[in-house]
């Protein structure tokens, strides 16, 4: 690693003073991406802001129907305080092994946005809402491409609201190596409708897949996707899977959480 600043600050406003005075800085989560990322020296920060200690950045709490849980709350956190929304604790007690979940944020995950990651699939399919330190951004508005996002710099998460559905489930096809999904789909079913969001599949990362949304809105039944298929063409090859393996992963996880959500 190369040298660098550690920054603890208390408050969100002194993390977001640090990191707009020093474009060198960079805001720690639980570090699960950062810390490998700097051991391989290839970023060099000036300064790590750690928003672990900040007031108000964890906690779960219900408010008008949807589950608020703060930025800094860790996977584990999640897993044991959100029974309020069944299918998104099931997603975060099955990331990565217990060391990450016991260390990894959810802010943080989201920040980073990586096309493997399981919580941008919840947020997307959950229509939810990220809230930072200057504003809030919908889930449709938020996810930019490969780990890109719409943040601009300084801006914090210190929370994300999630809108509990009637019924929703999580299915993750898992790359053994490294716990991150192959691929994965998260279904949610709201009284308006259907939301499907796909992760470790699509080449531009994270992504809604409208055609089964449409079908699932007027039908819940895993058949109501039978003949429906994703181009591969639109998917990620690498030595864990073509293009059109993912394609076809698809299309089986999306049925499995159907038949999952319905009990």
């Amino acid at each position: 690693m190369y040298e660098f600043d550690f920054i603890r600050p208390e408050t969100i406003s002194d993390a977001v003073t640090v990191l707009q005075d020093d474009e060198d800085a960079q805001a720690l989560g639980g570090g699960q991406t950062l810390i490998p990322v700097l051991k391989q020296r290839l970023a060099q920060p000036s300064k790590l802001v750690s928003l672990a200690q900040i007031n108000g950045m964890t906690g779960i709490k219900s408010v008008d129907g949807a589950l608020v849980i703060g930025g800094a709350s860790t996977h584990a956190a999640v897993a044991m305080g959100a029974g309020g929304y069944p299918a998104l604790a099931a997603l975060a007690g099955h990331i990565g092994d217990p060391a990450v979940r016991n260390r990894g944020t959810l802010g943080g995950s989201l920040a980073n946005n990586d096309p493997a990651a399981c919580y941008p699939a919840a947020v997307l399919a959950s229509g939810a809402t990220v809230v930072t330190n200057a504003r809030e951004i919908a889930a449709d508005a938020y996810f930019d491409g490969l780990f890109g996002t719409t943040l601009e710099d300084g801006e914090i998460i210190t929370a994300v609201r999630f809108p509990v559905p009637e019924a929703a489930n999580y299915q993750k096809f898992v790359q053994p190596a490294s716990r991150f999904a192959l691929v994965g789909v998260y279904v949610a079913k709201f009284a308006d409708g259907v939301r499907v969001a796909v992760t470790g599949a699509g080449d531009d990362g994270v992504f809604r897949w409208s055609e089964a949304e449409e079908a699932l809105t007027k039908e819940f039944r895993p058949d109501a996707i039978m003949g429906l298929s994703i181009n591969p063409m639109n998917m990620i090859e690498d030595l864990h899977g073509t293009r059109a393996y993912r394609a076809h992963l698809v299309g089986v996880l999306t049925k499995r959480a159907v038949a999952a959500a319905l009990g």
